[in-house]
């Protein structure tokens, strides 16, 4: 069975740092670029940040610095590690798995909420 499942959402404080998992099963892991999208309430979903299967990453002007995106391709995860996290982060984050020739995959998604 295909599957993204998404966790570590949560409340972020301005100024702290929030780290999400998306495992990965049903598929090859290694053959698929992996994306973070998020889609705040009355906006369009959009990129955050994306990796390879060689590891090549690329990440929106708006979290360039902040946010760092990996892969562990033997434990079929990826992560974003979401640091110096802004109240404009918050948004339901959405895990994806694209590649040529294949449907896309995605996850339910996990909320997170920056507020003090």
């Amino acid at each position: 069975q295909v599957q993204l499942v998404e966790s570590g959402g949560g409340l972020g404080q301005p100024g702290g740092s929030l780290r999400l998992s998306c495992a990965a099963s049903g598929f090859i892991f290694s053959t698929y670029t992996m994306g973070w999208y998020r889609q705040a309430p009355g906006k369009e979903r959009e990129l955050v940040a994306s990796i390879t299967p060689g590891g090549s990453t690329n990440y929106a002007d708006s979290v360039k610095g902040r946010f760092t995106i990996s892969r562990d391709n033997a434990k079929n995860t990826v992560y974003v590690q979401m640091n110096n996290l802004k109240p404009e982060d918050t948004a339901v984050y959405y895990c994806k798995a694209y590649r040529q020739w294949r449907a896309d995959l995605w996850g339910q998604g996990t909320q997170v909420t920056v507020s003090s």
